[in-house]
């Protein structure tokens, strides 16, 4: 490869994981007020196969080819004309971009200075690029959305997932009593991470096991046994529903005011300000990162494969340069 072109996972057309290919491809140069980065680590969402299959963010990138991938932590390599927060040499993490394309899954990437952060520097590349999607999604429905207090009742459902084990600890750093769903081979870990009640959605209903909750941190969907709609049965009066993974519905919309709660949509925006909060955070030892497992980035398609069977510990990342 010469200075001008780079590796980058690449596809031209909807499908599984075999649609996913590793090819040459132009390093980009930054504009005005951009940086370029080295992508050292990359990580996996679940909107990233999504967006593969032809759902997710498919209909804001259009028509293959393109290229995924929204988490990135790296090596300032170049610096853009007024960029004055970062420059050459500074280990950055962020979702730049998001909901348009970012091409994360590359060796480069450019993008606006203020949609990074300096990378937090208690941990690796590869565990600060499991935190920006997952941990911003957390954040602002927890933080910016639901306005969690202390004392609060706070229902987070998937808890053991990606965005689900930063809300249970962003939740816990409140003040909140968090209760949790997961399989019970979780439990123990999200009791470590702050959750006072734990509930195993295989053998248990957790609208006949809690009641009275302020907050619904929604992070499974109606399209899954109805769950949305469900959790409109343990809000307490005026209680609030952040509906995550697909929206509202009109007929949950509907629901919830019949209810007597209230129910949002929600979609993650980049946010450096608030990715320099959460880094203090994990240096500080109050928000812990995990990643259950890594590929390289010629495995792409292996750790979508892995990503789409589910049970997934916190979140997959990519290696992409050392």
């Amino acid at each position: 490869m010469s200075e001008d072109t780079m590796l980058a996972v690449v596809q031209d057309g909807f499908g599984g994981p075999e649609v996913l290919r590793i090819q040459q491809e132009p390093r980009p140069v930054p504009l005005p007020t951009e940086v370029l980065v080295r992508v050292h680590a990359a990580g996996i969402n679940p909107v990233d196969w999504k967006t593969r299959g032809g759902s997710g963010m498919a209909g804001l990138l259009g028509e293959p080819p393109f290229t995924l991938g929204w988490d990135v932590s790296g090596v300032v390599e170049g610096v853009g004309f007024g960029v004055t927060t970062l420059k050459v040499g500074d280990e950055v993490y962020g979702m730049p971009w998001f909901p348009r394309a970012a091409n994360a899954y590359a060796e480069y990437v450019t993008a606006p200075a203020r949609q990074f952060a300096r990378k937090p520097a208690t941990v690796d590349h590869v565990h600060a690029a499991a935190v920006p999607l997952a941990a911003l999604t957390a954040w602002q429905a927890v933080v910016d959305t639901a306005h969690i207090q202390a004392g609060q009742r706070v229902l987070i459902t998937a808890a053991a997932g990606g965005v689900g084990h930063f809300a249970v600890q962003f939740a816990r750093h409140l003040g909140a009593h968090v209760i949790a769903t997961a399989s019970a081979a979780r439990h123990t870990w999200l009791k470590e991470l702050g959750t006072y009640e734990t509930i195993d959605y295989t053998t248990a209903r957790f609208e006949d096991a809690t009641a009275d909750v302020d907050v619904v941190i929604e992070l499974v969907g109606d399209a899954h046994d109805q769950t949305s709609t469900r959790s409109l049965k343990v809000l307490r009066p005026g209680g609030l529903l952040v509906a995550i993974p697909a929206g509202v519905s009109p007929e949950l919309a509907q629901a919830a005011e019949t209810a007597g709660v209230r129910v949002t949509p929600f979609l993650v925006e980049p946010d450096g300000a608030a990715l320099t909060t959460i880094a203090g955070l994990i240096d500080a030892d109050h928000v812990a990162v995990a990643v259950e497992e890594t590929f390289p980035l010629e495995q792409v398609g292996a750790a979508h494969a892995r990503g789409e069977a589910g049970r997934t510990r916190g979140k997959l990342v990519l290696t992409v340069t050392d």
